[in-house]
């Protein structure tokens, strides 16, 4: 894994930044950016800006310290050094940062493959033990409605106890699907297909009204192998989601285009990248407040008022069984977009 390098000068002037610091910080590599301060060069990175900021002012310097760059989507790990000359005077620092990026992705996803292991049990047990109680109170009420034919108020409370009850049993069910590991059936499966059957299946789910729809897939896209039943639950539950989102009115944007997944950075050079075909779900409703995204795909996590928030979670489990990669990037008042990335090849096999 190679190292981002940033030295500066006692006035704040940049006197080294190699090219893999321009890479992280998505930067464009000029010969101009040495000799101007650094606030200058990395204005479009104040978190990093902050760090430097420090290096003559703390009596500790960060060793070792690892960095969200939220305007990036980035994590680095970072020691930040003086340099002192001849009678120990420092006359400049050195920032040592790695992209973490990539480890940070696959230590959440073993966070969550724990959590889910621990839980997983628990929940089968009572799920199964509340799935026979609640049938029967939906038939008991059921039974009950057609004695009380007359009395408008014992219908009303009747409808609402087999709401109710179909509403926990719908929980019960989605968490046993959350719970249970999932099966892949691989086949090649026509990715423009899965799309059109997943906006069909969404308008069956949540009324549509105003809302327009766009497909952007480029021409050619190959066929990859994955399960065809569970790629359109996946998208079902996107499109699903930015219909409720929008309320009625606005614009779905699904586009569709060939990529590439990159090798993990530790073998760089050693394994070429991954053939992939990357799904984006765009819509331009309220958007999501910033503190929630990272919360997102948790199990149980909902900001509706009758979700489950198992919809998300059980999106992550599919693609994650694809060897796939899902995100989100989204803001109040500019949308939400949901970026699935899949392996044209799966090494997933039969089953996970």
């Amino acid at each position: 894994m190679r190292n981002g390098v940033i030295a500066f000068r006692r006035d704040g002037t940049v006197a080294l930044m190699n090219d893999e610091a321009h890479r992280i910080f998505g930067l464009t590599p000029s010969a101009s950016d040495v000799g101007r301060p650094f606030t200058d060069v990395l204005r479009e990175c104040p978190e990093i800006i902050r760090v430097l900021a420090g290096a003559f002012e703390l009596s500790h310097l960060p060793n070792r310290a690892e960095l969200r760059l939220k305007e990036l989507d980035r994590v680095i790990g970072y020691t930040l050094s003086q340099v002192k000359d001849d009678g120990g005077v420092p006359v400049g620092a050195v920032l040592f940062f790695k992209d973490l990026t990539r480890v940070e992705q696959l230590e959440e996803r073993e966070r969550l493959r724990d959590r889910l292991a621990s839980l997983g049990e628990m929940a089968a047990g009572i799920a199964h033990e509340l799935k026979n109680p609640l049938a029967g109170i939906e038939v008991m009420a059921g039974l009950l409605r057609r004695q009380v034919p007359d009395s408008k108020d014992a219908q009303s409370l009747l409808a609402d106890i087999i709401s109710e009850a179909k509403l926990a049993n719908a929980i019960v069910v989605e968490m046993l699907e959350f719970v249970r590991p999932v099966r892949l059936q691989v086949e090649r499966t026509d990715l423009a297909d899965v799309l059109q059957q997943s906006v069909t299946m969404a308008e069956s789910k949540v009324s549509r009204r105003e809302v327009r729809v766009t497909m952007n897939l480029e021409p050619g896209l190959p066929m990859i192998e994955s399960d065809h039943h569970q790629l359109s639950q996946v998208f079902t539950n996107l499109v699903a989601n930015a219909f409720e989102a929008l309320d009625g009115t606005g614009c779905i944007t699904i586009s569709a285009a060939t990529t590439t997944i990159e090798a993990d950075p530790a073998f760089a050079g050693l394994n070429p990248p991954t053939p992939a075909v990357l799904v984006e779900v765009a819509d331009d409703g309220p958007g999501v407040p910033a503190n929630l995204t990272d919360r997102i795909f948790n199990p149980f996590f909902t900001t509706k008022v009758t979700g489950t928030g198992l919809g998300l979670a059980i999106v992550r489990k599919i693609v994650d069984a694809h060897d796939g990669r899902i995100d989100v990037s989204s803001a109040p008042d500019s949308g939400t977009r949901f970026r699935v990335t899949l392996p044209v090849t799966s090494a997933s096999g039969w089953f996970k």
